[in-house]
């Protein structure tokens, strides 16, 4: 009788074992999926301007919307987003930024910025039926703001101020610098990683 009572005992100390381990086997896997489907934002690199500076205002002429002025005061935040006509994702982009024009208009003033061939440029325009977006051709502007890839996107708020900025594949980058300005963190991942610091203490 004792016999069947030791094996029973053993029986249960190795399921118990075994439930631990496939309880801490499970949690690492949440955490390895909550990471993976945490939000990605616009990615952010070090190129150009720091977040928080204000960059000295130029005024340049647009190929549809007559003269521009980016940086400075300004009565509404502006989104500069670097684009090329060889770019295909810039392509892909191109309606989801006439729809942000549209919808936030009342606090969000749009400028594409490209350099290069201005009848490529022109063009792109008609297809993409851009004359409601300033689109200015400055080479100057890229090397300012640094630019080595596209589609590459800045977000300066009425001050002029950079609060954001990064590369951008999807209409969810682009709102992410949105959220960026609105809650005070320059990207999805920064706010990430800061709450992540907060629950670990």
């Amino acid at each position: 009788m004792n016999t069947v009572i030791l094996f029973a005992l053993g029986v249960l100390s190795l399921l118990v074992v075994f439930l631990i381990i496939a309880f801490l086997a499970l949690s690492r896997q949440v955490g390895v999926l909550f990471e993976r489907i945490t939000p990605v934002g616009a990615m952010i690199n070090n190129n150009g301007p720091e977040l928080g500076e204000t960059p000295a205002p130029m005024t340049l002429t647009s190929l549809n919307q007559g003269m521009v002025t980016l940086g400075g005061a300004q009565e509404k935040s502006t989104l500069v987003l670097f684009v090329a006509p060889s770019c295909p994702i810039c392509k892909v982009l191109l309606p989801v930024i006439s729809g942000l024009q549209r919808q936030e208009q009342s606090w969000l003033h749009v400028v594409l910025a490209s350099d290069g061939d201005e009848p490529a440029q022109r063009e792109l325009i008609a297809q993409h039926k851009l004359d409601n977006i300033p689109y200015v051709l400055s080479q100057q502007l890229g090397l300012n703001y640094r630019v080595a890839k596209l589609p590459f996107s800045v977000l300066m708020d009425e001050d002029g101020t950079i609060v954001s900025k990064g590369l951008i594949n999807s209409r969810e980058q682009l709102e992410s610098l949105f959220n960026a300005k609105e809650s005070g963190f320059s990207s999805l991942q920064d706010f990430s990683e800061k709450n992540t610091v907060s629950v670990s203490h």
